[in-house]
């Protein structure tokens, strides 16, 4: 057997193209077991990516596997004119595919600039059709500048059978919801991030170290339009505003009716609440009291004033609205500290409500 290589060449191939002669009952059932989505996309099974010879016929010389196994050719020649790409990936809800899409699109992009056509397929396992339907998903979401409801949408009346699992379609709402492009310094990824690690914080032994923003005392500067955040009571550095993950303001009050709080405490309106806090990714500094608990203050690093607090299982905002994991900067406990672009001085901003 012969392993697809996921750095395979682009070398043309010169029996690429329609084929003039009629199909062979073999190629017949072969071609059924693929459905084109768009021209040059197909998607396909297991069986479909079985035969190599037949794939070169069909004109199909680009391969896209999303699975847990990397996948193999029979041996025999032409392999090397096939230009292939393995992800790995488990079909669970649970699994990070979102951090794959941008390869995925651009290897079906490519291949198809070049007049290739593309198979995207699924393992031998029923439920290895999710994956390979996330992947189309978000090609369709992106060439056409589809929400995903109406890509998936678009999909299904090409191939009603496609489905794919809850983890993946709320990856692909976040896939639009950054424009189509995997931003991982966008506080949409952040937050996805901080929510991956959480499902599998009971069992971590270590947090990666990319969970973390770095530690603003290690840089002489961030970016110039950044703001930074100090210690009210003893001016240390603790975080800039990029490391904030803002979110959507809550329904206010009555987002706290489960607290079983009187009217007269708390009136039963619709009325919104102001945010009183910050919620931001973990940064540096909070490394040491973040592993082995659930939840725990946030203590300032030199002074050991508390700031606020967090919680891998999440925490309400004062503006109603649950944010998971939680890692809480109360704003009355910090100062602003802005840059003056001639003078390259600080001035600082009041920020107690």
């Amino acid at each position: 057997m012969t392993a697809c290589h996921e750095s395979g060449g682009w070398a043309l191939d010169p029996s690429h193209g329609t084929q003039s002669r009629s199909q062979t009952a073999s190629e017949a059932s072969f071609a059924g077991q693929m459905q084109e989505v768009l021209p040059g996309l197909y998607l396909g099974g297991a069986a479909a990516f079985a035969e190599l010879d037949l794939l070169r016929e069909m004109g199909v010389t680009a391969v896209l596997t999303v699975d847990s196994e990397a996948p193999s050719f029979t041996a025999g020649p032409g392999v090397e004119r096939m230009r292939c790409l393995f992800v790995p990936a488990l079909d669970e809800p649970e699994t990070d595919l979102l951090s794959h899409l941008d390869r995925c699109v651009v290897f079906i992009d490519h291949a198809r600039a070049e007049g290739r056509a593309v198979l995207v397929h699924w393992s031998l396992s029923h439920s290895g059709v999710s994956r390979s339907v996330a992947v189309v998903t978000a090609f369709l979401m992106k060439t056409d500048e589809l929400t995903f409801e109406k890509a998936y949408e678009n999909l299904q009346t090409v191939k009603p059978g496609a489905k794919m699992n809850e983890g993946f379609e709320w990856q692909l709402k976040l896939y639009q919801a950054m424009g189509y492009e995997v931003d991982t310094s966008s506080a949409v990824y952040k937050q996805y991030r901080l929510q991956k690690v959480t499902e599998k914080y009971p069992e971590l032994q270590n947090l990666p170290q990319e969970l973390f923003a770095v530690d603003p005392t290690t840089t002489s500067q961030g970016l110039k339009d950044e703001v930074l955040y100090k210690c009210r009571k003893c001016r240390r550095s603790l975080f800039r505003s990029s490391s904030i993950l803002d979110h959507n303001e809550g329904s206010g009050p009555i987002a706290f009716t489960h607290k079983r709080m009187t009217s007269s405490f708390m009136p039963m309106t619709g009325s919104q609440a102001q945010c009183t806090s910050y919620f931001i990714e973990p940064v540096r500094w909070m490394e040491s009291a973040l592993l082995g608990v659930m939840d725990a203050q946030l203590l300032c690093p030199k002074c050991s004033a508390k700031l606020g607090s967090f919680n891998w299982c999440g925490e309400q905002c004062s503006c109603g609205r649950w944010i998971t994991p939680a890692f809480q900067i109360h704003k009355n406990r910090v100062d602003e500290m802005k840059m003056l672009p001639v003078l390259g001085l600080q001035t600082r901003k009041n920020t107690n409500l």
